[in-house]
């Protein structure tokens, strides 16, 4: 587009989605950034456009997902969120609600944040799930859907999280893709994936998360 990028933002309050903000507000090639949220940020730009709604809600609201591209960087933990049955409806049903009514409405392109070990048919109840959100927004057909499997999340949370502590210390001595990856190059390289010309499915593992940052 001349006037740049619509883009369509799901957890810009959380560790990946708060760094992908800044990057998409600071990229000229994005002329406006729809950041939909549980609770307001205490941010203000001339091209953020804030949208807080209970993601419940998702379906009477779908025109706030009319962009060029989505990019869903919602996740939680069963701790967090206290059972695996709302750890299924933050990580599960909201992404792929929002993939479906953003089809619907003209997006071409989804940039889904999943993880390591991904796999629909994995006996791990996580990895399980992030498998099977990953096939269901397969199945809806985008034209380009970007998958990042990241390992763990390296950065500064509020909440205090004792392995990521531990990894952050020792994560150098971890092979490959199972070495701790820092947030900010996840974010960075789904704003790199944003203005890539491609079609069809892309899946970036954690170790070449780290590689595509730096390009």
């Amino acid at each position: 587009m001349s006037d740049g990028k619509t883009v369509v933002l799901l957890g810009a309050t959380g560790l990946v989605g708060g760094h992908t903000l800044e990057l998409l507000l600071a990229d000229p090639r994005v002329s406006r950034v729809r950041a939909i949220v549980r609770r307001p940020l205490q941010r203000n730009a001339a091209k953020l456009e804030q949208a807080v709604l209970n993601f419940d809600e998702l379906s009477s609201a779908s025109h706030l997902l009319d962009g060029d591209a989505i990019i869903c960087a919602l996740g939680s933990t069963i701790k967090k969120v206290g059972s695996e049955e709302a750890f299924r409806k933050v990580d599960h049903d909201y992404p792929r609600l929002a993939a479906r009514i953003a089809k619907q409405e003209g997006a071409k392109h989804f940039l889904l944040v999943s993880s390591l070990g991904a796999d629909s048919h994995s006996r791990v109840f996580y990895n399980r799930v992030k498998g099977e959100v990953e096939k269901a927004i397969r199945a809806l057909g985008y034209d380009r859907l970007t998958i990042l499997r990241p390992s763990l999340l390296l950065g500064s949370r509020t909440e205090f999280r004792p392995a990521e502590r531990l990894f952050q210390a020792v994560g150098w001595a971890i092979p490959g893709k199972y070495r701790p990856v820092h947030s900010r190059q996840v974010a960075a390289v789904l704003v790199n994936r944003l203005h890539r010309e491609a079609s069809g499915v892309e899946t970036i593992e954690s170790d070449r998360i780290r590689l595509a940052a730096r390009s």
